[in-house]
C-alpha cells in the first residue's frame, strides 16, 4: 500500500490543476512572493533567517473499512502527482502503529517497492494516531536543519491483516524447542503444551499503562464533560453528511484511484454513510454497558489506508518548477494524564501552537481536528471553552475558546472518512491546504489526540495563489 503511494507520487506528470509548473526561480522571487502574502493579509509567519518549508503535494488511498476491499491485498503503490525524479528525494519517513514484523521499517520497504533509489535513507516512526504527524514534523526538522531539501513523509495502517501472536507461554515453549538439543528435550517441551497455550493474542486497542480501551476512556470523558448521547450522534451525523457532500462535490482530491489485484478499481472512501438520528439512537453502547453513550455510530471505525506528502524547502520546490500548496509553520506536541485526559490532546496543544505562531483563534480560517469519537470532540470543545479547566488543569489564565462551527471539519472527518491510525495526520494537513485554497483563507490549524495521553497541533499558512 505504502509503496503504491510512493510510486504514484514519483511517476505521474504534474497535473496543471494540482501542481502548476513554474520556471526555476531565484531566492529573490521567493521574497517577492512572501511580500505578496503580506500585502494581502494581516501578516505572514515567514521569519528572517528561518527557512520556509512547504507542502508540495499530498495524496492518499481511499480509506476503506477494514475487512472490505483491501482484505486480499497488502502492498500497493501511491504517489502519482508530482513527477519528481526518483533520485531527487533526500529522505523518506513513514508512520505506522501496528507493525508487521517482516516489514518493521515499512518506510524503507515501501520506498524500494515504489522504485525509489536505494541510496535514499528511510525510517519508520510510531506515535499512535499522530504517527504521520510525527513523520511530517521530522521531515520539517531535517529540512530546517539543512540536512535535506526534499522529504516524502506519510503513514500506513492495514487493520484487515494485523499480526496475531501466540500466547506468551506458547512463544516461550517454541523458543525453547528451537534450542533443544536432544529428542528427549523436544518431546518433554511438546508434552508441556496445554490447550490454553494455543489461544492467540490479538492486538489490543488499550492503554498499556491503564489497561483501559480508548472507547471506554472516551465514554468516561464524555460523561465528565456532560456530553449527551444526542450531542454525540448529532456531531457524528454532521461528519458523515459533510463528508458525503464533499465527496460528491469532488473536493476530496487527495484521494487517488487504483486497481486492487483481483478486484475492481477503488476510487473513494467507503465508510461515509449518512444515517438519521432515529437509526443511530437504536444502537446500544459499545463500551460501557448498558448506560454508556459511545456507540459504533459515533465512533471512528477500524480502517485500512495510506497517505503521503512531499515536503520541500521553498527554494528547492520553486527551482524544480513546483507550485507549493502551503507553508508548514509552527507545531507542538503535548502529553498529559493517560487515564483521565487520554483524548484531550487538542485542548492542550491548540493554545500552545497559537502562542508559538503569535496568532489567536480569530486568525484561524480553517480548523481540522481528528475525530476519534464524537464524544472526544465535544469534550475537547467544552474544555477549550472553560476558564475553570484552563486555570485548574492547564495553568492558564483563561480559556483558548472553541473553533467556530462554520470553520470546523467542513469536509467530514475521521468519524466518516475513516481513521487508519498511522495515516490520518497527512490527511488532516492536506485537507487544510486544500480548504485554504478553496475558501481563500490564510491560516489553518490541525489538532489531534493520540494514545498515551499525547497530542499534536500545527499551523499551516496558505501559499500565495
Amino acid at each position: 500500500m505504502a509503496s503504491m503511494l510512493l510510486n504514484s507520487m514519483r511517476t505521474c506528470p504534474v497535473s496543471p490543476a494540482r501542481a502548476v509548473q513554474y520556471a526555476a526561480r531565484s531566492l529573490s522571487t521567493t521574497t517577492q512572493l512572501q511580500a505578496q502574502v503580506q500585502t494581502k493579509s494581516k501578516k505572514t509567519l515567514a521569519r528572517p533567517s528561518v527557512k520556509n518549508i512547504v507542502l508540495v503535494e499530498g495524496v492518499r488511498t481511499p480509506f476503506l473499512m477494514s475487512g472490505t476491499t483491501y482484505v486480499s491485498s497488502f502492498h500497493w503503490g501511491l504517489l502519482h502527482k508530482t513527477g519528481i525524479p526518483k533520485d531527487a528525494v533526500d529522505y523518506i519517513i513513514y508512520g505506522t502503529v501496528i507493525q508487521e514484523v517482516k516489514t518493521s521499517n515499512v518506510a524503507r520497504e515501501a520506498a524500494l517497492g515504489a522504485g525509489f533509489s536505494d541510496k535514499i535513507p528511510a525510517h519508520t516512526v510510531t506515535m499512535a494516531c499522530i504517527s504521520s504527524n510525527q513523520a511530517m514534523t521530522s521531515a520539517v526538522g531535517m529540512i530546517a536543519a539543512g540536512q535535506c531539501d526534499a522529504v516524502v513523509a506519510g503513514g500506513v495502517e492495514f487493520m484487515s491483516d494485523v499480526p496475531i501472536r501466540h500466547s506468551r507461554k506458547m512463544r516461550k515453549t517454541m523458543l525453547s524447542l528451537n534450542k533443544a538439543k536432544t529428542l528427549g528435550q523436544r518431546l518433554g517441551l511438546i508434552g508441556s503444551i496445554r490447550l490454553a497455550h494455543l489461544a492467540p493474542e490479538l492486538p489490543a486497542v488499550a492503554e498499556f499503562s491503564t489497561a483501559e480501551t480508548m472507547g471506554h476512556s472516551a465514554d468516561r470523558l464524555a460523561a465528565a464533560f456532560g456530553v449527551s448521547r444526542v450531542e454525540q450522534d448529532e456531531f457524528a451525523l454532521r461528519s458523515h453528511t459533510l463528508a458525503k457532500k464533499a465527496q460528491d462535490a469532488g473536493l476530496l482530491k487527495d484521494v487517488i484511484s487504483f486497481k486492487v489485484p483481483g478486484r475492481d478499481i477503488v476510487s473513494k472512501d467507503n465508510g461515509i454513510r449518512p444515517s438519521s438520528m432515529e437509526q443511530m439512537a437504536k444502537l446500544k453502547p459499545a463500551f460501557i454497558k448498558p448506560h454508556g453513550t459511545v456507540t459504533a455510530a459515533n465512533s471512528s471505525f477500524l480502517t485500512d489506508g495510506a497517505s503521503a506528502v512531499l515536503i520541500m524547502s521553498e527554494e528547492k520546490a520553486l527551482a524544480m518548477g513546483y507550485k507549493p500548496k502551503a507553508y508548514l509553520r509552527d507545531f507542538v506536541y503535548v502529553s498529559q494524564d493517560p487515564k483521565d485526559q487520554l483524548l484531550l490532546g487538542p485542548t492542550y496543544s491548540t493554545p500552545k501552537v497559537l502562542e508559538r505562531a503569535g496568532l489567536t483563534m480569530d486568525d484561524i480560517d480553517v480548523f481540522e481536528f481528528h475525530e476519534a469519537f464524537a464524544g472526544q470532540i465535544m469534550a475537547n470543545l467544552k474544555a477549550m471553552d472553560s476558564d475553570w479547566f484552563a486555570q485548574t488543569y492547564m495553568g492558564r489564565k483563561s480559556k483558548v475558546g472553541t473553533p467556530p462551527t462554520e470553520k470546523f471539519n467542513l469536509w467530514g472527518g475521521s468519524l466518516s472518512l475513516g481513521h487508519p491510525f498511522g495515516a490520518t495526520g497527512c490527511r488532516l494537513v492536506t485537507t487544510v491546504a486544500h480548504r485554504l485554497q478553496k475558501e481563500g483563507g490564510q491560516y489553518g490549524l490541525v489538532a489531534a489526540c493520540a494514545a498515551g495521553g499525547q497530542g499534536h497541533a500545527m499551523v499551516i499558512e496558505a501559499y500565495p495563489q
